[in-house]
């Protein structure tokens, strides 16, 4: 078991943490992701901060069900921010396209997808037709961003089941769009083939390269599809060739953080049965993690219901500050299969000092047995203890407060530039052997623009190492536990 005597050299000191939370659910407007079978999937939230006072904000999907708007008030107290209506998402992600500091939203839809334009005070205008996004009704249930220039960011969309396909939905997946952008406005490309996508992510795979990866839902692409992954500099797929060899799995979601302390990101692939943790290798290439890893969760961890999970958001996160990246995965039911778990807990996955996962889903307060989807890590009440949202299926959004006692020290970065990307998107910033990308995509459904959290055990000053998109590095010292603008 090479791999675990890696992670025992990202601390020097074990705190004696357990996780534990509080559900404040009560204090949410009422709100749940609905409808019949073409909301199975999908269900998103993005966390941002819509009014600049630093408190993460939500906006959530709805399905059938008006999406809604919701404002942090402080102290886990939110208000509903009237927005124009919206039905049919499936989720959206925070983006600032035009680089004026005000976040904007890229909304996923049953039917043609929308993109908000963010003002001040949590206030949005419909830009759909200013930035030409296309007026096309596929179902959206992935999405990716990235930067290639000063400008405009390139952004890929992922579509789901072909609706307009007599034959489906079995064999029947819909292309995607790259939009790419064309002075002030978008052009779409088909991109193809499409597996039926649920989630896409653009990051630094294993070897440094920045590449798109693509999770995609075999339960209805049946056979001859597989997991890919998007070359953006040569255009292309990769293939057995390059080492990419083919692999299918009810993929839903992605989670990418770097776990052994080697600069490269492993990588989470929610499923229906079991979660593939795929450790990255120093020759750029992936191999499945070990069964005794912990973080498989292929079943419900407590109750006598013995069929598979259904993993949907996965996202890595300390959530006791030790300085060791912990892991959380929404789970639930697509409807009432019968060949997987009805009653699904989710799992929140800490990380020992020797690189071993275990589960305290169940005693830390979280195990929600809803059909949960889409979810968040974020700090909503700005102490430094990451806190959990998560959204369900016919079911009220659930979040919980850390209450996690003698917690370690914490830092957390927002990333500012003075061109296009503003929020240097692409960045790695590295702390010791830690080190996080900050990317647009992943999870399920739904991501979030929040500053880049670390926590760093009984450490009381930090050395930062930034990585910008174009390439230069810059170094930084501070002491913990704050928020700190780095300016570039």
């Amino acid at each position: 078991m090479k791999i675990f005597s890696l992670f025992a050299i990202l601390i020097t000191t074990q705190l004696n943490a357990s996780p534990l939370f509080e559900n404040l659910s009560n204090n949410l407007p009422n709100h749940a992701y609905s409808g019949e079978w073409n909301h199975f999937v999908g269900g998103g939230v993005a966390v941002l901060d819509c009014n600049n006072d630093n408190l993460p904000d939500i906006f959530a999907a709805g399905g059938t069900s008006p999406s809604k708007l919701f404002v942090n008030e402080s102290n886990f107290k939110f208000s509903e921010k009237k927005l124009q209506e919206i039905t049919g998402s499936t989720g959206a992600y925070p983006i600032d396209i035009n680089a004026d500091g005000f976040m904007d939203l890229f909304i996923l839809q049953l039917g043609p997808n929308i993109l908000l334009k963010g003002g001040p005070d949590c206030s949005f205008s419909d830009a759909t037709k200013e930035f030409n996004i296309p007026n096309e009704a596929q179902w959206s249930t992935a999405f990716t961003a990235w930067w290639q220039d000063d400008k405009l960011p390139f952004m890929a969309v992922g579509n789901y089941v072909d609706l307009n396909d007599p034959k489906g939905p079995f064999f029947a997946c819909d292309s995607h769009q790259i939009l790419k952008p064309s002075g002030k406005i978008y052009e779409s490309k088909k991109f193809e083939p499409g597996f039926c996508a649920l989630s896409m992510l653009t990051a630094q795979d294993a070897s440094g390269t920045k590449r798109l990866r693509i999770s995609n839902d075999r339960q209805y692409y049946v056979r001859n599809g597989y997991e890919q992954m998007w070359d953006l500099s040569d255009q292309r797929f990769l293939d057995e060739t390059d080492g990419w060899d083919k692999f299918s799995i009810w993929g839903m979601g992605i989670a990418s953080r770097d776990i052994t302390g080697d600069g490269r990101d492993e990588v989470v692939l929610t499923s229906m049965g079991d979660q593939l943790l795929r450790i990255a290798n120093s020759d750029g290439t992936y191999k499945n993690a070990p069964f005794e890893i912990g973080t498989y969760a292929h079943k419900p961890y407590f109750g006598d219901d013995g069929r598979p999970s259904t993993g949907w958001h996965a996202q890595f996160s300390d959530i006791n500050n030790d300085g060791l990246a912990d892991l959380f995965i929404a789970k639930g039911n697509v409807d009432q299969m019968p060949s997987n778990a009805i009653k699904d807990p989710n799992n929140l996955l800490i990380q020992q000092s020797n690189g071993l996962f275990s589960e305290v889903g169940l005693d830390a307060g979280i195990a929600s047995l809803e059909r949960s989807r889409g979810a968040a890590l974020a700090d909503f009440d700005l102490d430094g203890r990451i806190d959990i949202l998560v959204m369900n299926r016919r079911a009220p959004m659930e979040i919980y407060r850390n209450i996690t006692k003698n917690t370690g020290n914490w830092v957390a970065f927002q990333l500012v530039q003075k061109d296009g990307n503003r929020n240097a998107i692409g960045s790695r910033i590295t702390i010791g052997k830690d080190s996080q990308q900050v990317t647009i995509g992943g999870g399920h459904a739904g991501g979030q623009a929040t500053p880049i959290h670390f926590g760093l055990g009984n450490a009381k000053t930090a050395t930062i190492s930034i990585e910008w998109p174009d390439g230069s590095l810059t170094k930084h010292e501070t002491k913990t536990n704050q928020i700190i603008t780095i300016y570039h």
